[in-house]
């Protein structure tokens, strides 16, 4: 007996419960938070991954500098990840280098080189932020909403429930109010 009834009452607050007694926007609040979530922690495991790997990379810039040529320099922040944002900025600096050594003729080699270098690196910081910022506004506006959509889904379902509690006692209003009830058949 004490089974059945703990049985029961386990599966009264139950998941499955839950979305067996559930209508169609219970049903969508539920799979919209279960999709916050899941996009929200994909997120953030994805962010803590590209922090690790960036502070990995970054204790790596000091091989770069006690390297004895760029290449070598750029070798050494290769090996702590091929992605490696130093990397990468290093081998567009490198490669603004050789390109501004040898252009001669064309438009390129009328500008100075420190601006072509400049804005070379400038760019590449700018797709490296692009990069890193990625997913950070969806990860906002889910932080901003899902309080909001799971305050709707609560308060409908307090509504249900409410519904659900007054099934039971609906009665017409002689049953509800006999002292009104008397008095409407003494006035008729």
């Amino acid at each position: 007996m004490q089974e059945n009834i703990q049985e029961t009452t386990q599966n009264a607050f139950g998941f499955a419960h839950l979305w067996a007694s559930g209508d169609a926007i219970s049903h969508s609040v539920a799979v919209i938070l279960a999709l916050m979530s899941i996009a929200s922690w994909y997120l953030i495991l994805a962010k803590a991954w590209d922090w690790w790997t960036m502070r990995r990379a970054a204790q790596a810039v000091g091989k770069f500098w006690a390297a004895t040529s760029v290449g070598e320099g750029i070798e050494r922040l290769r090996e702590a990840g091929a992605d490696s944002p130093y990397a990468q900025l290093a081998e567009q600096a490198n490669c603004c280098n050789h390109e501004c050594e040898a252009v001669t003729g064309r438009l390129a080699s009328r500008f100075d080189p420190a601006e072509q270098m400049e804005r070379a690196l400038r760019q590449q910081l700018s797709g490296t932020q692009a990069g890193m910022e990625n997913g950070l506004t969806l990860l906002a506006t889910t932080g901003a909403t899902a309080p909001f959509v799971g305050l709707f889904g609560t308060v409908w379902g307090i509504y249900h429930a409410l519904v659900a509690i007054g099934k039971p006692f609906a009665a017409n209003s002689a049953q509800i109010h006999p002292m009104r009830a008397r008095a409407a058949a003494e006035v008729a």
